[in-house]
């Protein structure tokens, strides 16, 4: 049986306090009037910042959230989905990101499932919002709104601003468990529901140090954050460390590729983290050569890995840039490995090695390891891992089974320990008894002129049982065609691995974080491929 706490106890945690809500204090102390953060018309010093969050988490207390309590948010990016992420951590709530894209429904299990005393949404979302909260019968002690589209707060909401503008600026007198849940973060999988990963300080400060110290960030870093919030890449890799040293953050609601541009020449940005699709779509933005770009000296991806092609695109025009390759998953709070910037090129496709706080091992079906250059399931061990799945102790148990966190990732490494990320269990396309890597077929399609993005899956096939199929977006103004794609991938690919068939669209469903959606392509064309 343990010793019952002593006031003693409570004093010295307090004392050694260090937890999401301590981080921006502290830089409050130490850089008070240094830009913190920038969106739209407002701009705040990190001691403005720091204030703002304590109003608004007395705002929230004096409202009956506290300790343990879930708080949703279901926006698009805004300086108050920043404010709202310390002011919770303070009150050792736990806030729950919601991806802004989900309809009705999906918002209810998330409401529901997690039990939320309180919810604040982007106006434009809020008849989402209500048929969600009807929907869910969750009881709702604080429903606060974001007015990103300029419109008012419907009756029985109240503005994120109106609690961060005015109250009481002292700090709560909160003590939260470096190890007790603060963020739960709803995984979209391959599940027909998403499920929440729990994530505590130790788990997301553990992994700001791997950033930082990684991905070589520091104090005089001026960052674009226009990737959703709700996302833990752009949360949780790049904003969470950038507010730890005291680094500028520059909030754009969406990742419009002129918006970037023009922010990028503006504010002088240093720093800036998208997937590829989204780094594509400025390389082929009209203003991209005639913006000053100059400024600009780390660029970041993940979500996927960037294709060799426009690796070497992008050295080309971005010359002054240094690239590093983020890869992980929700529930590594995300960082596992990264790929640094002098081996971009001769480790093209790479995720690198494990980072700082991270171990990594690639084991078989019975937990053993597998041999250099062998395909086994990605595991890894480290203090940033989940806490676990909120309310499911089966999946959590199979998640840590052998006390590794199993990633359902498969990857490869070579002989220097550099991790090459095979694919998802369920992306590896089996055709006529043969394993494929999808991404390896979409390196090749991507070294033929003209190709802008393709994705590649496996579909239902008579013949073959799962068919090699590709969906290939060209330039503008490229002329491309099935049998040009084919007798192109035949001159790189073994033959099981070139596709059987090729199909164009002006466009490839995304989520809000950049990753295609090989889900709906593989509805969209299960039932195209035919017999050869």
């Amino acid at each position: 049986m343990s010793e019952p706490r002593s006031s003693a106890d409570d004093t010295i945690r307090g004392a050694r306090s260090h937890a999401i809500g301590d981080l921006l204090r502290r830089t409050a102390l130490r850089v008070p009037d240094r830009t913190a953060l920038v969106s739209g018309d407002r701009r705040f010093t990190f001691a403005e910042f720091d204030r703002a969050a304590n109003r608004t988490a007395n705002a929230l207390a004096e409202r009956g959230i506290g300790t343990g309590d879930r708080v949703a948010v279901l926006s698009h990016n805004g300086w108050e989905y920043c404010v709202l992420t310390y002011a919770l951590a303070r009150l050792g709530a736990i806030m729950v990101p919601v991806n802004f894209m989900l309809n009705a429904d999906e918002v209810a299990f998330i409401l529901g499932h997690c039990g939320a005393r309180g919810l604040v949404v982007e106006d434009v979302l809020h008849p989402v919002a209500e048929a969600a909260i009807v929907s869910s019968g969750v009881d709702l002690a604080v429903r606060g709104l974001i007015p990103l589209g300029g419109g008012r707060a419907p009756e029985g909401w109240e503005t994120v601003a109106s609690w961060a503008d005015s109250g009481d600026p002292a700090p709560p007198a909160v003590v939260v468990d470096d190890d007790a849940p603060v963020r739960l973060m709803y995984t979209s999988g391959t599940e027909s529901r998403p499920k929440g990963a729990l994530l505590s300080s130790r788990s997301l400060i553990s992994q700001y140090v791997s950033c930082i110290v990684d991905g070589e960030m520091s104090p005089d870093d001026v960052e674009i954050h226009a990737m959703p919030l709700y996302h833990c890449a752009q949360l949780d890799c790049f904003l969470g460390p950038d507010v730890y040293v005291g680094a500028t953050s520059i909030v754009l609601s969406r990742p419009d590729p002129e918006a970037v541009l023009a922010t990028i020449e503006r504010e002088r940005v240093t720093k800036l983290f998208c997937p590829p699709t989204v780094w594509i779509s400025l390389l082929r933005s009209p203003a991209f050569d005639t913006t000053d770009l100059s400024s600009l000296r780390k660029g970041y991806y993940g979500a996927s890995p960037m294709p060799v092609e426009v690796l070497r695109e992008m050295q080309r025009r971005l010359p002054d840039v240094r690239l590093w390759n983020f890869y992980g998953q929700t529930e590594m709070a995300p960082l596992a490995t990264i790929l640094k910037p002098e081996d971009q090129i001769s480790r093209a496709g790479s995720a690198g090695r494990p980072a700082l706080n991270v171990e990594t091992r690639l084991v078989d079906d019975d937990g053993n390891d597998v041999a250099t250059g062998e395909v086994g399931e990605i595991v890894h061990r480290s203090p940033q891992a989940t806490l676990g799945y909120f309310r499911d102790e089966a999946k959590t148990g199979e998640a840590f089974r052998g006390g590794w966190f199993h990633s359902g990732d498969l990857g490869v490494f070579d002989e220097d320990g550099y991790l090459t990320v095979v694919d998802r269990k369920k992306d590896m396309i089996k055709t006529g008894g043969e394993n494929v890597a999808s991404r390896e077929v979409e390196e090749a399609v991507y070294q033929l002129d003209g190709v802008a993005e393709v994705a590649v899956f496996g579909t239902p096939d008579p013949k073959w049982i799962e068919a090699v199929t590709a969906v290939v977006v060209p330039r503008a103004g490229a002329e491309l065609s099935e049998a040009g794609v084919i007798a192109h991938c035949r001159g790189l690919l073994a033959g099981y691995k070139v596709p059987k068939r090729v199909f164009f669209q002006d466009t490839l469903p995304k989520n809000p974080s950049g990753k295609i959606l090989k889900r709906e392509l593989r509805v969209s064309f299960s039932e195209a491929v035919v017999p050869q």
